[in-house]
Order: structure tokens, then C-alpha cells, then sequence
């Protein structure tokens, strides 16, 4: 009479298994846990973006009964004379270099006062956060409001004797109204940011340092600032990719206006699509914009974290 395995691996003389092994039986789980979001991400993200990157190799306007028609780079080619597409880059390029030095000073101002504690420091924080969590475009929609003729904005400056503005309306003021906004809208997440990233500083540096005796600005400049690098790396490069992305803020506040002046290249790509239905020129910007957003996005990480001591 042969005894009989229980345990995983053990086999019955013929070669069965009598029990498959636990390491397969998790993996497999672990397949069916992740199946879901992966083909979540493959219909609704993957197959899009390929889709896209078809189209901007083809002339298609969803109006033709034709179809695409092959236009092989073409279409890129004519954006290096596409004069709208050139002053849309400009724009975008202004309207980050306007929010995020800005945004990150300000937050970080914020993050080490709010490290320090003092009475109500956690209301403050909520308040602060508040409009990371209110969608874009309401947020969008409460500022349009605030600029009107006789918003806040005018009313507040009335009390002090000065004259209110149209600052949508006004070439000069639309994009600063616009980075003004966004400012106080990224604001709150990235203060929590830079908020953690000085919590997780060991405090004995700054101990050890003022018996040294180091000042306060030695001790932001030689532990603060190092040991923030590797989050000040993640807030600067996250917000180079939001707002280079920028449209939400531009299609409720000013529509490209007045004069293309607050026209993203975003924007500009909804524009060629679906008002011109240009689908081929607009998926060729979306590419060159994404290249353009990862290749900063690069040399940010690439520069900040190489600085490393």
C-alpha cells in the first residue's frame, strides 16, 4: 500500500500533484486582482493614444465619408511653419514659467510655517487643500465670477479708490487673471507636498546643526532644501506636465481670448479638432506637445536630482 502526499509538490508515484503549489495559486490571484485596471487602462488609455498616433500620420476629417487619407509626416512638417501653432507654444511656455516658480515659492513658504504648528494649523491646511479637491472647472467658473465687471476682484480694488479692470477681456491682463488662478488652485496640494517632505527630515540634523551653531538660514539652506530635493523634484516636474496641459481654465475663462492671447496649444488642439475638424493636424500637436512635456519633464528630474550631494 503507498501512502498518498498532502503536502504542496508531493507526488503520487504515477506523477500527479495532489496540491498546486501555493506560489502559482497567489500569482494567479494576483493576475485577477490587477485583470480589471488593465484593461481598463488598455481600451480607454492605451488603444486612444495609438489610435491618435495613427491619425496624426493621416489627413481625416470625421465630415468626409472617405475616411483617413495617408498624409505620412506631413502633417508634422507643417507645424514647423504653422505660425498659430508657434505663438500657442509660446503662450503655454509663458503661462507655466508664470504659475510654477510662483506656486512652488509660495508652497513652500507655506509648508515650513505650517511644520512649525501653531493654533489651528489643521484648519488651515483643510483650507488650503480645499481647492485641489474642487474640479478645475468649478473652480474655473467661481473665478470667472470673481473677474467679472462687477465681481470681487473689482469690488476689492473699488474700496481702496482704484479703478476695476476687464481683465478677461484685456490682451495684457487675460493670461496673468488665468496664471493667477491656477496659482491658487495648485497651491493647497503642492504646500501637503512639500509639507511631508519636510516632516520626513530627520530633526537631529537640525539639532546637530545649532550646536554647531548654524543659524536659521543655514539650517533651510544646508538640510531643508537638500533633503526637500527629492520632493521639490516630484512637485516641479508634476506641475511642468499639468500645466503644460492646460485647457479646463482657458476654455471657461477666456476661450483663447482676447486675440489668442491665453491660447494653449492644449486648447489650440481643440480648436483644430473640433471646430475645424482637422483631426490629422490636431493628433500631430498632441504628440508633439506630449514629446515636448516628457523631454522637460526629463531634463527637470535629470537637473534637480543631479544636484544631489
Amino acid at each position: 500500500m503507498t501512502a498518498t502526499a498532502t503536502r504542496p509538490g508531493v507526488t503520487y508515484p504515477e506523477g500527479r500533484t495532489t496540491v498546486r503549489p501555493r506560489r502559482v495559486r497567489r500569482r494567479w490571484a494576483g493576475v485577477l486582482f490587477v485583470l480589471p485596471a488593465g484593461l481598463y487602462l488598455i481600451a480607454f488609455q492605451l488603444v486612444p493614444v495609438l489610435y491618435g498616433l495613427g491619425l496624426s500620420f493621416t489627413r481625416y476629417s470625421p465630415l468626409s465619408r472617405s475616411g483617413p487619407r495617408p498624409a505620412g509626416l506631413g502633417n508634422y512638417a507643417r507645424l514647423l511653419g504653422d505660425a498659430e501653432f508657434g505663438h500657442a507654444l509660446v503662450v503655454t511656455g509663458r503661462y507655466v514659467l508664470q504659475v510654477l516658480p510662483v506656486t512652488v515659492a509660495l508652497a513652500l513658504g507655506l509648508a515650513v510655517l505650517a511644520n512649525r504648528g501653531f493654533r489651528g494649523v489643521g484648519l488651515v491646511r483643510s483650507a488650503l487643500y480645499v481647492p485641489h479637491i474642487v474640479s478645475l472647472t468649478a473652480v474655473s467658473m467661481v473665478w470667472l465670477w470673481l473677474y467679472s465687471q462687477h465681481g470681487l476682484v473689482n469690488q476689492a480694488l473699488g474700496l481702496v479708490h482704484l479703478q476695476g479692470q476687464n481683465w478677461l477681456l484685456d490682451e495684457g491682463s487675460a493670461l496673468n487673471a488665468v496664471s493667477a488662478m491656477r496659482i491658487w488652485k495648485a497651491l493647497g496640494s503642492n504646500m501637503v507636498l512639500l509639507l511631508a517632505g519636510l516632516q520626513s527630515i530627520p530633526a537631529v540634523l537640525y539639532e546637530a546643526a545649532r550646536v554647531d551653531g548654524a543659524g536659521p538660514w543655514r539650517c533651510f539652506r544646508h538640510i531643508t532644501i537638500p533633503g526637500l530635493r527629492p520632493m521639490l523634484t516630484y512637485v516641479v516636474a508634476m506641475d511642468v506636465i499639468f500645466l503644460a496641459q492646460g485647457f479646463a481654465e482657458v476654455f471657461v475663462l477666456t476661450r483663447g481670448g482676447p486675440l489668442a492671447s491665453t491660447t494653449t496649444v492644449n486648447y489650440l488642439i481643440w480648436t483644430r479638432a473640433f471646430q475645424y475638424n482637422d483631426f490629422g493636424s490636431a493628433s500631430a500637436m498632441a504628440f508633439v506637445l506630449f514629446a515636448l512635456i516628457a523631454g522637460f519633464s526629463f531634463l527637470t528630474i535629470r537637473g534637480m536630482a543631479g544636484r544631489r550631494s
